[in-house]
């Protein structure tokens, strides 16, 4: 794969799938930009409203905070609005749908064979962002696999947030090979589903920091 040009002068990073105080507080004293809260309730990392409301109070003003919701209702997403700046869509969720609730949102595209990411990214074409994340049959994410990262389109029209299997050992090759906008993690900080690793989320943000600096 061809060094892409980098329009970004860093590297965002988002962590997601955030359920203890504790590791709010670790992610945010290592700099990251956003912290992802899944609230689709089959999720091994899912919280509740309650715990949104009392986890989404640790996060400081500019660290985003991002909802995640598979293909739910209306009334299932509005009342967790109010502790959210962003919201991510990992279903089959039209962009009507995704544009209802006057939030900034982005579309998450599971790469399975066959996509044209030209067309969504057109047919999404509100969504913030774009974020490109591994396909495994009938799992909307967090599956922990990679996919391949020559598949993304240099020219896409779409901010890429890259998801998909992300490591501290594999995120500073991603960084240099897609130049995304943001990476994404969840299990690859992680010590067991849902509890976050203080000493694999620094080293993270450490590779992305130095593959920045390349």
């Amino acid at each position: 794969m061809s060094q892409p040009e980098k329009a970004w002068a860093r590297t965002r990073i988002k962590i997601c799938g955030l359920g203890r105080p504790e590791d709010i507080d670790k992610a945010v004293a290592l700099g990251v930009d956003a912290i992802g809260f899944v609230l689709w309730p089959h999720s091994s990392r899912a919280v509740s409203l309650e715990q949104l409301a009392t986890l989404s109070a640790r996060v400081p003003s500019f660290v985003t905070r991002v909802g995640l919701f598979v293909d739910q209702s209306p009334a299932f997403i509005e009342p967790c609005l109010t502790y959210l700046d962003c919201l991510q869509f990992h279903g089959d969720e039209t962009p009507e749908a995704c544009d209802a609730f006057g939030k900034p949102w982005y579309k998450a595209l599971r790469m399975r064979d066959g996509l044209d990411l030209q067309a969504a990214a057109a047919r999404y074409r509100n969504a913030g962002a774009l974020l490109l994340d591994a396909y495994r049959p009938g799992v909307p994410g967090g599956t922990g696999e990679t996919f391949d990262w020559s598949r993304i389109p240099a020219s896409l029209a779409k901010p890429v947030i890259l998801a998909g299997g992300l490591t501290a050992v594999n995120v500073a090759q991603a960084v240099a090979g897609v130049a995304p906008f943001a990476v994404d993690v969840s299990g690859g900080v992680e010590s067991s589903p849902g509890h976050k690793d203080g000493e694999k989320m620094a080293a993270f943000v450490r590779q992305v920091a130095q593959a920045d600096n390349r």
